[in-house]
């Protein structure tokens, strides 16, 4: 999510979400009913009054993007942060969980490059009101809103790190990305390939 545009999926060709009945795709642009879940939107910008809706390209429909607390784990890092997300979903096979999960629920893997940005980075965590929203995709927990959205509250994260270990989640730190992906989109498990134009060459 990024305060100067859309939020998750503002750039249609770096977030893939991928599910074992599914083959990597881009974002479903078919809303479901509106859920009664907390979201928020994660920025690097301290001061957002009010987030009005935006187009992620020239022929998509402007719009306000949100995340649910199940995958806010997946924006506790720096906006440009290359990153493969993932978790066990229903359908994941235990040869997988033990491969790629042992006994940790979710993965949130970055490269060793992007760690000391992400140690000194400061998130701001806006809260938004629910009402209005609608799920845009159940497996990435993305959420949108076709009309502007006054925050509720926001908390500063000053400790990205510490943010997303004491959600129970592994963050994994590796040189490189490339092969990590290749595996977790081949997999049964549910992830996230997140701004992968931003990752290392093969």
């Amino acid at each position: 999510m990024e305060s100067d545009g859309p939020g998750p999926g503002s750039e249609i060709d770096a977030v893939f979400i991928g599910s074992p009945r599914r083959s990597l795709y881009h974002l479903s642009r078919r809303p479901s009913a509106e859920a009664d879940v907390t979201v928020y939107h994660v920025s690097e910008e301290p001061n957002i009054a009010v987030f009005e809706p935006r187009r992620i390209d020239d022929t998509g429909e402007a719009l306000v993007w949100a995340i649910d607390d199940a995958h806010l784990r997946n924006y506790l890092v720096p906006r440009e942060c290359p990153r493969v997300t993932f978790y066990a979903g229903p359908r994941t096979s235990v040869a997988d969980r033990e491969r790629f999960l042992g006994s940790s629920a979710a993965v949130v893997a970055i490269e060793a490059a992007w760690f000391p940005r992400m140690q000194s980075s400061r998130l701001f965590c806006y809260h938004l009101p629910a009402d209005g929203f609608t799920c845009y995709d159940e497996i990435a927990g993305y959420f949108v809103s076709r009309t502007s959205v006054k925050p509720v509250s926001v908390e500063c994260i000053g400790d990205p790190v510490s943010a997303i270990l004491t959600r129970g989640v592994e963050l994994r730190v590796l040189p490189t990305l490339s092969s990590l992906r290749d595996a977790v989109v081949a997999s049964t498990l549910e992830f996230s390939v997140i701004r992968w134009r931003n990752a290392s060459p093969r």
